[in-house]
């Protein structure tokens, strides 16, 4: 684990999951594994990076409650500082994240904690910058070198395609509120 607990690959889907309920280490370790199967996700991570993001304020935990015969389990929510951190996060990643990355997708996994038309507009502004970082085809092939050489080039302008074709479609249909989004009013286009 990073010295910084807060870089963890986990923490972003970790508070996600806070966002929707309080929950303890071992739902919360579950739920992940449910949710994320690509992600490596241990008891023990979990459990440790509860305890950093407590101490950055960004979790608080609830007095430990003992259900049946199990034993006492303590409980996280996230703080108004946690929260925030979250949105900031999500925002990172939305404009940030590398293409195709996992922090790209659990960014885009949480979206919807910020309002629609932002979301919207973050994701057209990164296939902007990705359609703007990508070289024309008849340069990403160096002169005298064999496409058989440079087949990465042809398959990573697919990626980047698929994906800022993918953003802007989203984009597109939180604005026309084709997609359900949790701040999503129905004058909320009137104003923007």
């Amino acid at each position: 684990m990073p010295l910084d607990a807060s870089r963890n690959s986990l923490v972003l889907p970790l508070l996600g999951l806070l966002v929707e309920q309080p929950s303890h280490a071992y739902e919360l370790t579950s739920r992940l594994r449910e949710r994320y199967r690509h992600l490596p996700v241990t008891r023990s991570t979990v459990t440790s990076l509860l305890k950093a993001l407590e101490r950055s304020g960004l979790v608080a935990s609830r007095p430990p409650e003992q259900v049946g015969n199990r034993p006492p389990r303590t409980a996280y929510e996230l703080t108004e500082a946690g929260m925030a951190d979250f949105r900031r996060k999500v925002e990172e990643g939305l404009r940030g994240g590398q293409v195709a990355s996992m922090d790209f997708i659990m960014a885009i996994a949480y979206a919807g904690v910020l309002p629609a038309n932002h979301a919207a507009s973050i994701l057209d502004a990164r296939a902007d910058r990705l359609d703007g970082e990508l070289p024309s085809p008849e340069k990403e092939r160096p002169e005298g070198v064999l496409e058989a050489h440079m087949l990465e080039a042809a398959y990573w302008r697919t990626i980047v395609t698929a994906e800022t074709t993918w953003a802007r479609a989203l984009a597109s249909r939180i604005r026309s509120h084709d997609i359900d989004w949790p701040d999503a009013q129905p004058t909320e286009s009137k104003e923007n």
